[in-house]
């Protein structure tokens, strides 16, 4: 029987620590938020390859794994 993964979005996917994700604050508070850090960073093709496939597409990556201030 296969394993359910329950993925934190408010958890980076890498290290595991917060994602500060505005997005999902808003979506989860029904809080307007102001424009997410991650709108403005650029995300390396190796970095996003380091995401684990079964969370891909599922959580932020953090400012600190990401190398971008917030």
């Amino acid at each position: 029987m296969p394993t359910i993964v329950t993925l934190d979005p408010c958890a980076c996917p890498l290290c595991g620590q917060a994602n500060q994700c505005a997005m999902e604050r808003e979506r989860t508070s029904g809080v307007k938020q102001p424009s997410c850090w991650c709108t403005q960073a650029s995300f390396s093709a190796e970095l996003l390859a380091r995401v684990p496939e079964a969370a891909r597409q599922q959580a932020c990556i953090c400012a600190t794994c990401a190398g971008q201030p917030t």
